[in-house]
């Protein structure tokens, strides 16, 4: 009986939908973190083996896949077309969310009262211009760009890469044909690697809790409460809103097919280590074809923060009530712009936007010392809250790339509307 039990076990547990399995771990590891405490820190390697797995598979999963999704489309003009839409929708959306999270830190006034005395000053990461930042997406050397994982320059010279496949016509067919096995390849290995995500996530949560509890939101409740009231207006308004009345499909099916890709998102707080997830997430359960997933989501975990926008924002206006400067309308456009240009740039790992924040906050006159002490004040409770706006970036990748493949007529409808539950990223020996 015994010999019957552990097969009968191993196949339940692979039968079960990755979502249900990744939540169970999550919850799993709350309790065991709480319970644990400062223990729980011994498992973290589990964990950070499960984010190297992940981080393995998505340079080569980007360049690959935005290739053979180029090459795809078939008419180097439609590549123009689709990115102008895609980078317009993004811009749209991120607008949004920054104008959501500065109104309701003026309206709640989270920075009222709070005393920033004791807080440790924490260490500022230079913001990085303009300039700087187009600069970037050139790479002078397209290998070590690949070797140190510059996205943005990825991006470009994938996009580049793929155009001249197109434009030298027969003699780049077996060069696109191995791009498309590659893309194959890589989504498979992704798929293999999801399979350890609930220990991966189990190890992450509860060296989480553990170390920090839960309860140490308690300290700046005012400040996370107005950041996760702006984040949950945005991900239910914004992105139901734009599958309801823009798009005119389902927003409970849309966050249904989207769930493995938020829980990931939340338990490894990078954009980039969940994009393999969010890709296979795109195609498999909202039916977006892979010339547009293949382009669309890899552009969003790069440029595409609106979580990292609404927390800015709002930090940015409670640091101005706890030193009581006075902000007027002048100061909110400024704000919004700075961090339009602040969440572009910010890095698709844990507690980036944290160490970005210092442009903002000098746009409305806080001098280094208050801007130190404001990161120092927010940085030991930032785990939690980098969690949820890692969900808002994800999901608002997965909205926009969903509406334009819409447009683009690249959306299978049926596999969007499917309540199937096979159609949950996993993996198996006949897949």
């Amino acid at each position: 009986m015994s010999s019957d039990l552990s097969p009968s076990l191993i196949s339940r547990w692979f039968n079960t939908p990755l979502w249900k399995r990744i939540l169970f771990a999550l919850v799993l590891g709350v309790i065991v973190g709480v319970i644990w405490g400062e223990g729980a820190q011994s498992i973290r390697w589990i964990g950070d083996l499960f984010i190297r797995a992940i981080q393995m598979v998505v340079v080569p999963l980007v360049f690959i896949t935005i290739v053979a999704g180029v090459v795809s489309m078939g008419d180097p003009k439609r590549l123009g077309s689709l990115g102008i839409k895609t980078l317009a929708l993004y811009m749209v959306t991120t607008l949004i969310a920054i104008t959501i999270g500065l109104t309701l830190a003026a309206l709640i006034q989270p920075g009222l009262g709070v005393d920033l005395s004791a807080a440790v000053p924490g260490t500022l990461q230079e913001p990085v211009s303009f300039r700087d930042q187009l600069m970037r997406i050139v790479p002078t050397n397209p290998i070590a760009a690949l070797a140190s994982g510059d996205f943005l320059a990825i991006i470009f010279f994938a996009i580049l890469f793929g155009a001249g496949i197109i434009s030298v016509g027969e003699s780049g067919k077996p060069m696109a044909d191995l791009m498309d096995s590659g893309a194959a390849i890589m989504l498979k290995l992704t798929g293999w690697v999801m399979e350890v995500a609930p220990f991966g996530v189990f190890a992450l949560i509860a060296w989480v809790s553990g170390t920090q509890g839960v309860a140490a939101l308690m300290d700046v409740i005012p400040l996370a409460g107005t950041a996760t009231l702006a984040f949950a207006l945005h991900f239910f308004l914004v992105y139901g809103g734009m599958m309801k009345f823009m798009l005119h499909l389902s927003p409970y099916k849309f966050f249904r097919n989207v769930k493995n890709a938020v829980l990931v998102a939340f338990s490894t707080s990078s954009s980039s280590a969940t994009l393999p997830v969010t890709i296979s997430v795109a195609e498999k359960n909202l039916g977006i074809r892979p010339v547009i997933a293949s382009t669309v989501l890899p552009l969003g975990a790069t440029i595409n923060m609106d979580g990292s926008a609404i927390y800015v924002g709002v930090v940015s206006v409670f640091a101005a009530q706890a030193f009581g400067v006075d902000l007027t309308l002048v100061d909110y456009f400024i704000m919004a712009g700075a961090t339009t240009l602040v969440s572009i740039g910010t890095a698709a790992v844990p507690g980036a936007s944290v160490f970005l924040m210092a442009g903002v906050m000098a746009t409305i006159g806080l001098s280094p010392v208050q801007i130190a002490l404001v990161v120092g004040f927010v940085l030991p409770f930032d785990r939690p809250l980098d969690m949820m706006r890692t969900c808002l970036n994800v999901t608002g990748d997965l909205a926009c790339a969903t509406a334009v493949a819409k447009w683009e007529n690249e959306l299978d409808e049926t596999t969007f509307n499917s309540a199937n539950e096979m159609m949950d990223v996993k993996t198996g020996a006949g897949q």
